[in-house]
């Protein structure tokens, strides 16, 4: 069928132009006669187009299966940790080395949460956000939180600068949850 704005061929089935959107002329279901879009009357037999349409059998569409939601509410523990005295570990070091130092501490932070089946969020300068109960929850997800805390705070401070394998200028690191 050919639009009557554009001249763009379509499909016999189309109500509107896929080019430009303008209505088609559809053809009367009884004796196939083009007629105008929104016309009442059929202008080749003179029946009523809606008597036409309304005799014409309707498509009723299957429902399908009912939706299964399988969301479910559970508890999410959210732990927050960072370096202490980074901003003035900042001073003390040239910024490469500073860059070692965060990276050895996101690490030994990530190594720790992922033995307590913790999940690393995101990483944001010297701190690291966990989740605990995500995506696998578990009982006592609460717990699991505290023991990686305890657990980085103790790993942390044993941390050597990774370019001289000592602490930095003697000052104590510990991480802060």
């Amino acid at each position: 069928m050919r639009c009557p704005s554009c001249i763009a061929e379509n499909a016999a089935t189309r109500r509107f132009c896929a080019q430009c959107g303008t209505s088609l002329p559809s053809p009367c279901p009884a004796c196939g006669f083009e007629n105008e879009p929104l016309t009442r009357f059929c202008g080749g037999c003179g029946k009523s187009l809606g008597e036409v349409a309304a005799q014409t059998p309707t498509i009723v569409p299957v429902p399908g299966p009912p939706r299964i939601d399988s969301a479910e509410r559970r508890q999410l523990t959210v732990m927050f940790c960072d370096l202490v005295g980074s901003t003035a570990l900042s001073s003390q070091l040239d910024p490469e080395d500073l860059r070692e130092v965060i990276a050895a501490y996101h690490r030994a932070v990530a190594e720790i949460v992922a033995g307590f089946d913790g999940f690393v969020a995101n990483y944001m300068s010297d701190g690291v956000l966990v989740y605990f109960g995500y995506p696998q929850a578990h009982e006592d997800d609460a717990e699991r939180a505290v023991r990686a805390g305890l657990g980085a705070t103790l790993s942390v401070s044993s941390m050597s600068n990774p370019s001289s394998s000592r602490p930095v200028s003697g000052a104590e690191r510990t991480s802060r949850m």
